[in-house]
């Protein structure tokens, strides 16, 4: 008896060794979720008066995603990525953070950015050429 006691004790005590090890790690993904989605490096950050549009490069490809200011409400939010001479990539979600992440295969071309929160919008012009 007092055996079963000591191996369900020592059982619990790595249980919860294992889960406060794992737990701070998915809690710094989460801070750091812009970067987990676009690899690369952050190139520019365009703001406007609802959020902003993170822009990240590496490897050929051009990503990019819209943050919200305020994430305080679920709100639509869309970002676009256009390489020149190619047709614009555009997703949306209702979220109270971030837009999906667009991902485009550029090489050298420049690019054309674009994002909205709720009223306030961003176009950029053709940038990172």
């Amino acid at each position: 008896m007092t055996v079963r006691r000591l191996v369900l004790g020592l059982a619990l005590l790595i249980v919860s060794a294992l889960l406060t090890v794992a737990v701070p790690g998915s809690a710094q993904a989460a801070s750091s979720s812009s970067a987990a989605v676009c690899p690369g490096r952050k190139v520019r950050t365009l703001t406007f008066s609802t959020g902003s549009v993170l822009v990240y490069r590496g490897g050929g490809y051009v990503c990019a995603l819209t943050v919200q200011k305020n994430s305080a409400r679920n709100r639509l939010i869309a970002v676009s990525v256009q390489a020149r001479g190619h047709v614009a990539v555009r997703k949306a979600r209702k979220h109270t953070r971030t837009s999906p992440a667009v991902r485009v295969y550029a090489g050298h071309r420049c690019v054309r950015v674009a994002g909205s929160v709720a009223g306030g919008s961003y176009r950029s012009g053709w940038i990172l050429c």
